[in-house]
């Protein structure tokens, strides 16, 4: 009993000294956006002698930050939208309408797990560059709508539900649309939810690909225009500190406030059965 409460507290503090080592660079970053910019580069530390908030005026009301906010709140909800309805049909297809290929079309959907995406970004860049949308939202938004492990996700849930129930919804005169959104949808709000956040997440965090496909301050996402924060006369870092903090506020924010769906969300991608 005694060695067990012994393992206990060893155990505890191992946790806390690692919680101490993940959040010792959050609070570094923060203390160093307050400090002035001289204490920054001529003292190292843990507390300032003077808080000053001049970086986060200069972040709030001299660079592009709120058009940057813009741009990354509309891309990354359209994106959540657009993956969400064509996961869940694609998914819904997949699982319960027997159709020739069906077999050949899911292998290739696992298939997808082994390119990388960092290998599509030159012909989606090409592509992109015929249709116009080169430094838009559309040009944003549309290579980043294939997450196949939405699909493969959903398809797990709609592979779990009674075949029963589709027959009786069908006898009740019920379309395929209609069964999916009314009632194998409702059944699974939990997942949606889930799924719905973390692809949010992953929109917001994007950064290589709305950095090739945007030019201009103006279409700029919050991960690209923070990198065009710069001084003439060198490294400005209380302000750069700053500008990350406020970037990632509204996604810090939403994973302490939807902690558990982003847990249920990663559960779920890194738990699937093939």
């Amino acid at each position: 009993m005694q060695r067990k409460s012994i393992g206990n507290i060893l155990l505890l503090v191992l946790t806390l000294c690692v919680a101490c080592m993940w959040a010792f660079p959050i609070y570094w970053a923060v203390i160093t956006s307050v400090k002035p910019e001289q204490e920054v580069v001529t003292k190292t530390t843990f507390f300032p002698d003077v808080f000053n908030f001049s970086a986060y005026y200069f972040a709030l009301f001299e660079t592009k930050l709120a058009t940057w906010y813009v741009n990354s709140i509309v891309t990354s909800i359209a994106v959540t939208v657009v993956v969400i309805l064509i996961s869940v049909m694609c998914a819904y297809a997949l699982s319960q309408i027997v159709f020739a290929g069906r077999k050949l079309l899911y292998g290739i959907i696992l298939a997808s797990f082994m390119v990388p995406s960092q290998a599509l970004v030159v012909s989606q860049f090409v592509l992109m560059h015929r249709f116009g949308l080169i430094n838009t939202w559309g040009g944003i938004i549309l290579p980043q709508l294939i997450i196949p492990v939405v699909v493969i996700v959903y398809k797990q849930f709609f592979d779990s539900v009674p075949k029963e129930l589709r027959e009786a919804a069908k006898l009740d005169g019920c379309g395929d649309f209609q069964i999916l959104f009314r009632l194998y949808l409702p059944l699974n709000w939990g997942i949606t939810t889930a799924l719905a956040i973390i692809t949010y997440i992953m929109a917001w965090n994007a950064f290589l690909w709305p950095f090739l496909v945007t030019s201009s301050e103006e279409m700029m996402t919050v991960t690209v225009g923070i990198t065009q924060v710069g001084d003439a006369f060198g490294v400005k870092y209380a302000r750069d500190m700053a500008v990350a903090i406020l970037a990632a506020m509204p996604v810090a924010v939403a994973y302490l406030l939807f902690q558990k769906r982003v847990t249920q969300a990663l559960m779920l991608s890194s738990g699937i059965k093939g």
